[in-house]
């Protein structure tokens, strides 16, 4: 019995048989053959079946008159199948018939049609027929999508179900036409999908969801920096174990262990280890204070029996608490700006108090004797075990200074958050943690603020740095935040009480106006606002925050102004190589220049911005017939010819995949030796592995099983089945689509299939 791999394996190698094969040299038996039909077979059917089947009648629409040579048979081999069937049954001719047929003269017939059906069979071998352009079926654009984009997008929810061909398969050129109406849902795909991509410094990519409003746009960036963050979260707990470990990697059975290596298999940031070690074992560091505390609870966690001793981490957990408890209590709250005539919530002074904030993080700017004094009531007044190491006299200054010293370094260490990435607004800071991620906390007013200076220099490499900042200038890039946030400042202060920018000199200054940020309006409105904060009396603080904010929010204005003129290039050239993928084979010099020529006419002629006219253009290939159509022709020429190494690489994956071919499979094909036959079934084994193979099980197995659409299927009586819901059709439809995905992936035997 073969495998299904096995199987799998033949059909490579038959499909590159069939592609490279010549015509068989079958003269003398296509003249031997059509000898006998014209001395014996075509006169035992006239006087048997022309009767019937001739020129004046013909019953059941059969007319074999038609068949004049054994050229005309080998046109219509359906009708000689059926001939061949009815002859072995013996119904034909029917009993009634004037004149009976010979046994004799059957098993001639007989042994002539399975001699030529052999004979065509063997000379066709290798011959896939004639092979019809056709558009991709709903099922491949969505996988072609998927892949192409990275996004799951499925854009052909919409679209009427495909029509079948007679085999009950909807991945046929006879069945696949295309209709103007099918047609305008091609267009709203590529639009849909078009919608999705998102203009970056450097290329674009695609969003999981449309990214055309600032709201979405808002929102992916944000994602994206938040999953950042998630990603990096720092649990103190985990790094106490793993000094832990460290401490006694010997008892553990690893003697020649590193810092780095316990670092690196717990999947923690190396260089916040080693700090961490520092503050629990250097010998030098304060005997009293927040560190001497936690250092002094972790050295008395208890040594490991033997190297498969359970870890401390409970012990852990609760010391992390008490860190984390004593880092709240050295906090300080940062101070707040206050102007008589300036709301308390203008984006100038609310970003000074956010820097100010952001400063704190890492330091110590406590009263320390205030501090050491209620630290001592706690743990020497309850007779605490760590007492002692908070001992200090508040009237002796030596101490006292001490104390601070130690306060310093715990707050360095461990810091009151690595990132703040949920702030409530201004004027309501108990808001912070209901989802307003990473916002400033302006008063009705759009606007972002990073503070992740602890994450970025204790725990991230130099990588995740340069990782970490690329997100956040995107975010400016793609949202244009800076130019929004303000505008909202000038609608702010002209429209929100006190009504700061009510006055008349004001007035050339209106949210609305395109050059409401010009160099020139900025510069001019910095004066006034300056002029007129002094009139009402601000001190330096005041005055220098509002100075930083006109000198940061130009900055940033300016920067993406320039960054999304200089990026512009680099979109098209993205395009071109993304048409590129989407053909699946390279593009032409002229289709290449067609391409970026559809771009300007857009933009000249049509007067779109770039991005209007990027996401147009974008539409275009993916309504092209090159995207929606495959064309895994032949060259024309005479006989039977090789595909090239792109056809054949699409008609390989849209076999296996029902999608686009990937990288690795492109990289052959450009290469040349994608039609060598140990590369061909390496290359099949290899996407045979991949998950993407499910696409054959689905698509080839749901049709061939009749399983395909089961997931829509409703025609379930739910009061004789109440346990059938919409968990059960999914399981039910699951069921056969692993078990054929197992069968493929794992060479699983046939039998297994029946």
């Amino acid at each position: 019995m073969r495998s299904l791999g096995a199987i799998s394996g033949w059909l490579v190698a038959a499909l590159l048989a069939s592609l490279l094969a010549a015509p068989l040299a079958a003269e003398d038996a296509e003249a031997e053959l059509a000898q006998r039909f014209a001395e014996t077979i075509g006169p035992l059917v006239k006087t048997h079946c022309h009767g019937c089947h001739g020129e004046t009648k013909q019953e059941g629409k059969l007319k074999l008159s038609r068949f004049t040579s054994a050229a005309a048979v080998g046109k219509d081999h359906r009708v000689w199948e059926m001939v061949r069937q009815r002859l072995a049954a013996g119904e034909m001719p029917p009993e009634e018939a004037a004149r009976k047929l010979a046994d004799g003269d059957r098993k001639t017939l007989l042994a002539w049609i399975d001699a030529f059906r052999e004979f065509e069979a063997e000379r066709h071998a290798g011959d896939p027929g004639e092979v019809l352009a056709r558009r991709l079926n709903s099922a491949e654009f969505d996988y072609t999508i998927r892949d192409l984009t990275g996004v799951d997008i499925r854009p052909t929810k919409e679209f009427p179900v495909d029509p079948a061909n007679e085999a009950g398969f909807d991945n046929s050129g006879e069945s696949l036409a295309m209709s103007p109406a099918l047609l305008q849902k091609y267009l709203a795909a590529a639009r849909q999908v078009a919608d999705h991509a998102v203009l970056l410094p450097e290329g674009f990519r695609f969003a999981p969801h449309a990214a055309v409003t600032e709201t979405d746009r808002d929102k992916y960036c944000v994602h994206r920096i938040i999953e950042f963050y998630k990603r990096h979260e720092v649990d103190l707990a985990d790094y106490f174990l793993a000094a832990w470990r460290y401490r006694h990697r010997a008892a553990l059975g690893r003697p020649e262990q590193r810092l780095a290596d316990v670092a690196a298999d717990a999947r923690l940031s190396g260089k916040y280890l080693e700090r961490i070690w520092r503050l629990l074992t250097d010998a030098e560091l304060p005997a009293a204070g927040p560190v001497a505390a936690i250092r002094t609870q972790w050295q008395e966690l208890p040594a490991p029996a033997s190297r498969d001793a359970a870890a401390p981490q409970e012990e852990c957990e609760s010391l992390r608490v008490e860190a984390l408890w004593l880092r709240k209590e050295l906090a300080t709250e940062p101070p707040k700006l206050s102007v008589k005539g300036i709301s308390d919530g203008t984006q100038p002074f609310v970003l000074w108090r956010n820097r100010q904030g952001a400063e704190r993080h890492t330091k110590y700017l406590g009263n320390a004797a205030a501090d050491a004094e209620r630290l001592r009531q706690k743990y020497v007044g309850t007779g605490h075990k760590l007492a002692a190491v908070f001992a200090v006299d508040p009237s002796d200054a030596a101490a006292v200074k001490q104390f601070a010293a130690a306060c310093e370094q715990f707050c360095e260490g461990i810091p009151d958050a690595f990132v703040v990435s949920d702030r409530g607004p201004y004027f309501d800071p108990k808001q912070a943690g209901k989802g307003r991620f990473l916002t400033a906390g302006f008063h009705l007013m759009q606007g972002y603020y990073r503070d992740d200076q602890p994450l970025a220099d204790l725990i991230l490499t130099d990588a995740e740095r340069r990782e970490l900042d690329g997100l956040w200038q995107e975010l400016n890039f793609i949202t244009q935040v800076p130019l929004r946030q303000y505008q909202d400042f000038i609608f702010f202060e002209r429209a929100e009480p006190p009504r700061f920018m009510y006055d008349a000199q004001f007035d050339f200054a209106r949210s609305e106006d395109k050059d409401a940020a010009s160099p020139e309006k900025m510069r001019r409105l910095q004066e006034l606002h300056l002029a007129l904060a002094k009139k009402k009396g601000a001190g330096p603080d005041a005055l220098a925050a509002i100075e930083t904010y006109y000198a940061n929010i130009e900055a940033e204005i300016r920067w993406v102004e320039r960054a999304r003129l200089a990026a512009e290039p680099s979109h098209l050239q993205a395009l071109a190589d993304f048409a590129e993928r989407a053909y699946r084979r390279p593009l032409t010099a002229a289709e290449r220049e067609e391409l970026l020529a559809f771009y300007r006419r857009l933009r000249e002629k049509d007067r779109l911005p770039h991005e209007e006219a990027f996401r147009d253009t974008l539409a275009s290939v993916l309504l092209s017939p090159h995207f929606c159509y495959r064309f895994d022709l032949a060259p024309k020429a005479g006989g039977m010819q090789p595909l090239n190494d792109f056809a054949l690489a699409s008609r390989l994956s849209y076999f296996l995949w029902s999608s686009m071919p990937d990288a690795e499979l492109m990289s052959h094909a450009a290469a040349g030796d994608l039609r060598q036959p140990e590369v061909l079934l390496g290359q099949t084994r290899r996407m045979l592995r991949d998950p993407k193979v499910r696409g054959l099980a689905v698509e080839f197995g749901g049709n061939w099983l009749d399983f395909r659409r089961f997931e829509e299927h409703n025609a379930v009586d739910r009061e004789r089945f109440p346990s059938f819901d919409s968990d059960l059709r999914q399981a039910m439809f699951e069921e056969p689509v692993r078990l054929l995905t197992d069968a493929l992936q794992n060479n699983r035997s046939v039998l297994d299939v029946l």
